[in-house]
């Protein structure tokens, strides 16, 4: 289906003839809203595509809010005068993750501003994070967070 969603997203385009970002992302959830009505009718497809694309744009509205967050926590710290940071290396336990799973989420631990990915154990059982301020030296908070959050979201989002 999501071959189809890019072809109504290019017909789209093509009935105003540009190809512009605006109406290519305009086609896609114009697409998207079409194909998700008619699935939900049985006339195309599985619904699953239309939850795993929710799933998607869930988590990237999570990913950003994050982002977000620990950006100005950052900024925060880097302008408070003095050092009041705690830095640690946390390993946090992983449910069983794909290989791409695994990645996915260090990346994600990477980009998020005071943390960094710096290991997986070779059992894949283990990410190794490196965190610029653990907030009252309490690991088992930042492991249960990063657990609910970033390991749930991307489980829910890949399968």
């Amino acid at each position: 289906m999501l071959i189809w969603n890019f072809v109504l997203m290019l017909v789209w385009c093509a009935l105003f003839g540009d190809f512009a970002v605006k109406n290519l992302v305009g086609g896609f959830v114009l697409g998207y809203f079409v194909l998700s009505l008619l699935a939900s009718r049985g006339v195309v497809g599985s619904p699953r595509y239309v939850r795993r694309v929710r799933r998607i744009v869930s988590f990237a509205g999570f990913f950003l809010t994050e982002l977000a967050i620990a950006n100005v926590r950052v900024a925060r710290d880097v302008i408070t005068p003095g050092i009041r940071s705690r830095p640690a290396i946390v390993a946090v336990p992983l449910e069983d993750l794909t290989d791409a799973e695994v990645t996915l989420l260090a990346t994600l631990v990477t980009l998020t501003p005071g943390t960094m990915s710096l290991d997986v154990s070779s059992d894949r059982r283990t990410l190794y994070v490196h965190v610029m301020d653990l907030p009252g030296g309490d690991a088992s908070r930042f492991v249960s967070s990063l657990k609910r959050g970033f390991e749930a979201r991307v489980l829910e989002a890949t399968r």
